[in-house]
C-alpha cells in the first residue's frame, strides 16, 4: 500500500507556514528571545562559521568588489554569540533568527537534505548558570513549546493529532553505552527514542569507553559536558528523529581543552576564540531547531522533501515516486 499524505500539496504549504509561525511565537515567549537578521555568508578568517563535525566542506564564492572569498554559513552557532554582544542584549535575554545553509557533503535520505533551514537561537547566562540543571530547564521550556505547537496543529488539523509524552526524558551518552554496548550509536538512539518517545541525549563530543565519541561536535562552540540533542520518536520510520542540537557554549577552560583534544589550538588565534578566552564575548546557551524537520514531524510526512524544496538524486526521486511521496 502506497503512502498517502494527510494533506494535499497546497494544504501542506499553508500548514508549513502555520507550524512555523506558531512555534516561532512559542519559542520566543518561552526563552525571552528577540528576532534578528542574520548573514547567509561570512568571511572564513573571522572564525564565525560553524565547522560542524570538522570534515564537511563549506560552499565558497568570490566577492568581486571586495576581492575576498566568503563562505555560506553551515550554522550560526558562533555568529549568534558575537551578535548578542554587538546588539547589546542583557542578562536572561537572547535572540533567534532564520538560518539557511547548504550542506554539500550531506548523505541524502528521507530526513537529510542539501538545504538546511532552522531556527538558530542564543541566550545570555551567568557563570553560576553554566550547569546541567540550567541546561535541562531550558530543554524543558523548548519541549513545552513543541507540545503547545502540536496541540495547535491538532486543533486546526484533527487528523494530525500527536501524542507527545508529558515530559522529555534526560539521558547521557555514557549511560546508553553501558545499557546497549553492542549496538551502534544510531541504534542506541533508536532504542531510547522508541522507549521514551521524547529524549534529550546529553554529553556529545568527548570519547566514550570504547575510545570514540557518540557523535562529532565542533570544539569551539558547545561545551561537550553541557550539550545534547532533542530526539523525538518517528513511528513511521521506527527511528529516533533529531529535532534540535543545543548546549551551553564553551568558556575559556572548556574551549582550550576541546581544541587541544582535536589538535586545533591554532584556532585560538581567530577573533571569535580570542573573544571567548578574554571574556569579551558573553557566556551563552543556544542551539538550532530544524524548521523542516519540525514541519515534517507535526504534519506526519514521510520525507523532508515534502516540506522543503531541494535537489535530490535520481534514485531518491524514483524511490519517492514509487512510494507515493510527492516532493515539493
Amino acid at each position: 500500500m502506497k503512502y498517502q499524505s494527510v494533506l494535499s500539496l497546497l494544504e501542506t504549504e499553508v500548514a508549513i507556514k502555520f507550524v512555523k509561525d506558531a512555534f516561532e511565537r512559542e519559542l520566543a515567549a518561552a526563552l525571552d528571545l528577540t528576532r534578528v537578521s542574520a548573514p547567509l555568508f561570512v568571511l572564513p578568517e573571522t572564525g564565525l562559521n560553524d565547522n560542524l563535525n570538522g570534515y564537511e566542506r563549506t560552499v565558497k564564492f568570490e566577492i568581486k568588489a571586495a576581492g575576498k572569498e566568503a563562505e555560506i554559513v553551515q550554522s550560526l552557532a558562533k555568529w549568534k554569540r558575537a551578535a548578542l554582544k554587538k546588539y547589546g542584549f542583557g542578562a536572561e535575554t537572547g535572540l533567534y533568527t532564520d538560518m539557511n545553509a547548504i550542506r554539500r557533503d550531506e548523505d541524502l535520505d528521507y530526513i537529510h537534505s542539501v538545504y538546511v533551514d532552522q531556527w538558530d537561537w542564543e541566550r545570555i547566562l551567568t557563570k553560576e548558570e553554566r550547569n546541567e540543571e540550567y541546561l535541562k530547564e531550558t530543554v524543558k521550556k523548548i519541549y513545552r513549546a513543541f507540545r503547545v505547537t502540536a496541540d495547535k496543529v491538532a486543533e486546526k488539523y484533527p487528523a494530525l493529532k500527536r501524542e507527545l509524552p508529558e515530559d522529555v526524558y534526560f539521558v547521557g551518552t555514557e549511560e546508553l553505552e553501558k545499557r546497549w554496548p553492542s549496538l551502534t550509536r544510531k541504534e542506541r538512539e533508536d532504542r531510547i527514542a522508541r522507549e521514551k518517545k521524547a529524549v534529550f541525549l546529553m554529553h556529545i563530543g568527548w570519547d566514550l569507553a570504547d575510545g570514540k565519541p557518540h557523535d562529532g561536535r565542533a570544539a569551539d562552540y558547545d561545551d561537550w559536558n553541557l550539550n545534547g540533542d532533542i530526539l523525538l520518536y518517528n513511528e513511521r520510520a521506527d527511528k529516533a528523529f533529531e529535532i534540535s542540537s543545543m548546549g551551553i557554549r564553551v568558556d575559556k577552560d572548556s574551549l582550550v581543552k576541546q581544541l587541544e583534544k582535536r589538535g586545533e589550538l591554532n584556532k585560538l588565534e581567530n577573533p571569535f576564540c580570542k573573544g571567548v578566552v578574554s571574556g569579551e564575548l558573553p557566556l551563552t546557551v543556544g542551539g538550532g531547531i530544524g524548521q523542516s524537520r519540525l514541519c515534517m514531524y507535526l504534519l506526519k510526512k514521510a520525507h523532508i522533501g515534502e516540506v522543503q524544496a531541494s535537489v535530490w538524486t535520481e534514485e531518491e526521486y524514483a524511490r519517492c515516486e514509487e512510494a507515493g511521496i510527492r516532493l515539493l
